[in-house]
This record gives C-alpha cells, structure tokens and sequence, in this order.
C-alpha cells in the first residue's frame, strides 16, 4: 500500500465510486476538479463536497497532503485503484489519467452520493 494511502477500499464501492464520477460528468448533474494540485485548492478552501484519489500514483509522497487536509476540513475521502480509470470516467481525453479529483457541486438527486459519503466516512473511521 502506498504511504498516502489511509485505508483500502472494497471493489464494489470503488464501482459506485467510478459509476457516480461518469453519472456527474455524462448528465451535468454536477461539478468536480481534476488533477492534484486543483483538488488540493478546493479542499484548503473547503469547497470540496467528496474527494476520490488513486491508489496507484507514482510516486505515492505527492498525495501526502490531500488527505490531511481533508481530515483537517472534515471533507470526506476514499480512493479507487486505477488513476487511469479515474481520467477516463472524469472526461480526460484516452490515455490521460488523474490522480485525483474533488465533487465541488451536486445537483439533484443524491442518494448514490451520500452512500459513498457514508461509506467513505465509515472506512476512514476504522
């Protein structure tokens, strides 16, 4: 496991995860930011409503921070495996990934949203 890496998350709530990020992009249903350094700025504002990251970055020290400071905001985290997947399901061009991105808006319906909130905020607290 790499070092920013808090807790491991189950594979079907990774699919939630991956499924909500293309749900938000494909209908507009909501906002999110892209990349490292842009996920880092909307958390240290606290605009960030979920923060998803990928495990497989390289090398891991980058993501130290996002994670502390999330934890420091009390906005909620949870990781995916793939940071390609991750690029491709936020709207990244083929062969593009991200490491990690922050939901800043949700409209409408929320209920998957708050499931992985809920799941990500019990997996933190183990």
């Amino acid at each position: 496991m790499s070092v920013h890496i808090d807790f491991e998350t189950p594979a079907d709530v990774q699919e939630k995860v991956y499924e909500q990020v293309r749900k938000i992009r494909k209908e507009g249903s909501g906002k999110f930011k892209k990349g490292m350094n842009e996920v880092i700025k909307v958390c240290e504002r606290g605009d960030a409503k979920l923060v998803v990251m990928a495990e497989n970055v390289n090398p891991g020290e980058m993501m130290m921070p996002i994670p502390l400071i999330c934890k420091e905001r009390r906005i909620p985290y949870i990781y995916v495996a793939d940071q390609d997947r991750l690029g491709e399901e936020a709207g990244l061009p083929e062969g593009r990934p991200t490491s990690a991105i922050a939901v800043t808006e949700l409209d409408g319906s929320a209920e998957d949203f708050d499931s992985i909130v809920a799941s990500a905020n019990e997996l933190a607290s183990n």
